[in-house]
């Protein structure tokens, strides 16, 4: 038996593998490390499953001499014919490592084994990552050593999984308790929310341009249709705009009801208002032929002619947290972000789509219709609000 001592890697994974700061590198640096203590490794791959919601789960794959590959996998592809047989099933819903001796030619109906038999490949071994918790992820180690893996290097590997599975938990909360974070608050608040900004009324002032919008016609829609069908039809109007607004560097920090509200931050000392402002409505526009192409199968009938509304302006808005008890929310509250409601309810009653304040249209050159004066709830100065010069009233609603 050839015996390989890992000693030097476990010790590195179990002080917390310090010189490894982002994941990528982790990954990278104990394949490398690995290597260097004499295994013959020429692929590994790290399995976890995630709690997200739009993946079941994320895959590194490193191969000597090319670094790391990340990839993620999509709900429902644990499903799939080509997970179903793949070694890994075995691995996460049994917990059981899987030995395949690809210099045999034993690659069975795998298309996986098959394709890295055809790059050389002549042993594979899959080994599980016991959680603390109960929960069971997977690796995957492969060689092109003429001999495979001996038992020895085999035996060392085994014995590595324990310090190995710790350090990937701990990576794994924190990569789950960001992307929660990002996907519930929005990565700025998250990132702030991660860095200790936790107590009731720790807020800061921002200068940005906010956008907060609305679906028309929610309320008739709602009584029509199934709350189902209204959760899909919201789903699918909010597509049209937050992919948008994340595209141009806006954050989105709220959804309420049918309602969104984002923003766009603007770095007050570097006079950076006008590009800010010229890429909200880059967004602008481009979400408003997103929702204008809408369309939602409901039956046998077709939904579509959904309009929405949106207003634009710029301020100070208080950024941070609020809230009672042990409830906060991470959020912005001041008078420039109630003008912008405001705003948006004045959309409505001119049948407009997008509306802004006299402090947002002074930034950008759209070409602005003038649509006049207009006394606002809360606010001792009437307010002067413009169109877009390419939209035609729609009724009111």
């Amino acid at each position: 038996m050839q015996a390989i001592d890992l000693t030097s890697v476990s010790d590195w994974l179990t002080s917390g593998a310090r010189s490894a700061p982002r994941v990528d590198q982790f990954v990278s640096e104990t394949c490398e490390r690995l290597v260097a203590s004499g295994l013959p490794l020429w692929r590994v791959g790290v399995f976890v499953s995630m709690l997200h919601p739009s993946m079941i789960g994320r895959n590194f794959i490193w191969r000597r001499g090319s670094g790391v590959t990340m990839g993620s996998m999509a709900h429902g592809s644990e499903e799939s014919d080509d997970y179903l047989s793949s070694p890994l099933a075995t691995v996460f819903e049994q917990g059981l490592e899987v030995r395949r001796r690809l210099s045999d030619g034993n690659a069975g109906n795998s298309p996986f084994f098959s394709d890295m038999h055809a790059e050389g490949a002549t042993d594979y071994i899959a080994l599980p990552l016991h959680m603390s918790d109960g929960e069971v992820h997977a690796t995957s180690w492969i060689t092109k050593d003429p001999d495979g893996f001996s038992d020895g290097q085999l035996d060392a590997m085994r014995a590595l999984m324990p310090p190995l599975t710790r350090m990937i938990e701990i990576w794994l909360l924190r990569r789950t308790a960001a992307g929660l974070l990002n996907n519930y608050v929005g990565g700025r608040a998250g990132s702030r929310i991660l860095a200790g900004q936790i107590r009731r009324g720790h807020t800061e002032t921002m200068h940005a341009a906010i956008w907060l919008s609305d679906l028309r016609g929610f309320t008739a829609l709602s009584d029509r249709l199934s709350s189902e069908a209204v959760v899909d039809v919201l789903n699918a109007y909010f597509d049209c705009q937050v992919p948008t607004i994340l595209d141009h560097g806006g954050e989105v920090l709220k959804f309420m009801g049918d309602g969104l509200l984002a923003v766009f931050p603007i770095a007050e000392n570097e006079g950076d208002a006008a590009t800010v402002c010229a890429r909200v409505m880059d967004a602008a526009r481009q979400s408003r032929a997103n929702v204008a192409a809408m369309s939602y199968d409901h039956g046998m009938e077709t939904l579509d002619g959904f309009r929405f509304g949106l207003a634009l302006h710029v301020g100070k808005v208080l950024y941070g947290n609020i809230g009672g008890g042990d409830r906060l929310d991470f959020t912005c509250i001041g008078p420039a972000v109630n003008l912008a409601a405001r705003l948006e309810k004045i959309a409505g009653r001119l049948g407009r789509t997008v509306v802004a304040s006299n402090a947002f249209a002074g930034h950008v050159d759209a070409g602005w219709s003038d649509l006049g004066m207009f006394s606002v709830a809360g606010f001792s100065a009437a307010q002067r609000v413009y169109g877009l010069p390419d939209e035609t009233p729609a009724p009111a609603g």
